[in-house]
């Protein structure tokens, strides 16, 4: 996983509850929170963050990923804002997921790994979202879903169908966008 992602969490919390709440969930998850931006790192690492920070704010971790994943992509708009320039909406920008963002993460790291999305058109502007990744963050990628929507000022309505947790072979979020 990116670190740059980890980097965005540190962000979210940090803004959230404080440099000493980001001090505690490290602590209790026994990780050191250095990662370099460009750095790759095992997902296994946020994934125990998530549960330390779930344990130390009282929130359901599955909460708290979305609240990070929407943070975090925010947060990537203000670094990249020449990713989202091109876009008015949300559904635009999400169908370019596989065309142009990740193909980008695979240049600056021949072997990443970033998940694999595939959609299906609904109308009037929604879409279907096929999510499959080893990491297994679905409520991440719904995070970054309702992140990316909050950047276009739209408010996007999801509802998860299926889940590999309760074990299908991947993700699909079904996601509508209105103006907020």
């Amino acid at each position: 996983m990116r670190g740059i992602i980890f980097n965005m969490v540190e962000d979210a919390v940090t803004a959230d509850h404080g440099a000493a709440a980001w001090d505690e969930v490290l602590t209790s998850a026994g990780v050191e929170g250095a990662w370099t931006a460009l750095g790759c790192y095992p997902s296994s690492q946020l994934v125990r963050v998530i549960h330390a920070g779930s344990e130390r704010l009282g929130i359901d971790p599955d909460d708290l990923t979305r609240r990070l994943g929407a943070s975090a992509l925010l947060g990537l708009a203000d670094r990249y804002p020449h990713y989202f320039e091109p876009f008015t909406s949300t559904r635009p920008f999400l169908l370019t997921l596989n065309a142009v963002i990740h193909p980008e993460v695979r240049k600056v790291r021949a072997h990443g790994n970033p998940p694999e999305f595939w959609f299906e058109q609904r109308e009037p502007g929604g879409l279907v979202v096929h999510y499959r990744s080893e990491r297994r963050l679905c409520a991440l990628a719904e995070g970054m879903i309702a992140g990316a929507s909050a950047y276009f000022g739209e408010r996007a309505e999801l509802s998860q169908t299926r889940c590999v947790r309760d074990g299908a072979d991947h993700c699909v979020i079904d996601a509508d966008f209105v103006a907020a």
